[in-house]
């Protein structure tokens, strides 16, 4: 909201003219109050790994709106390969405590079926869309 909107808004609401001033403020802290307030540490590089990143940056986006995607991404890859790890290592226990393992080729087998199945449905979706006028 523009200081011209925020004035009038405050005189529409019978404020003085000192009373326009708080109103704005007070409208300004509330917007602050919502915008991100921690910060990454600086991360040096070489100048060639900074031109290379800007020169792979979308229409509008800045540096640092890149980095806090990538970072964001990266965490949450983690993120994923943890819990990943952390299945594979209760599946692993519970085999081990109950002496019930599976055969690799027929797990393999499984999931090349649900893979197979899953792609026909893709196959099929694309076919039907691609049919559509």
């Amino acid at each position: 909201m523009t200081v011209q909107q925020l004035d009038l808004l405050g005189r529409d609401a019978g404020h003085s003219h000192v009373g326009r001033i708080l109103w704005m403020l007070h409208s300004i802290c509330a917007t602050l109050g919502s915008m991100k307030t921690a910060q990454l540490p600086p991360v040096r590089v070489e100048p060639t790994v900074r031109e290379e990143i800007e020169s792979v940056l979308l229409e509008g986006e800045s540096l640092s709106q890149f980095v806090e995607t990538a970072t964001v991404q990266a965490a949450r890859r983690r993120k994923a390969q943890q819990a990943f790890l952390a299945r594979g290592r209760a599946s692993l226990a519970n085999a081990k405590a109950t002496g019930e393992f599976y055969p690799l080729h027929g797990v393999l087998d499984q999931m090349r079926a649900r893979l197979d199945a899953r792609m026909d449905e893709q196959r099929r979706a694309q076919r039907l869309k691609t049919k559509k006028p």
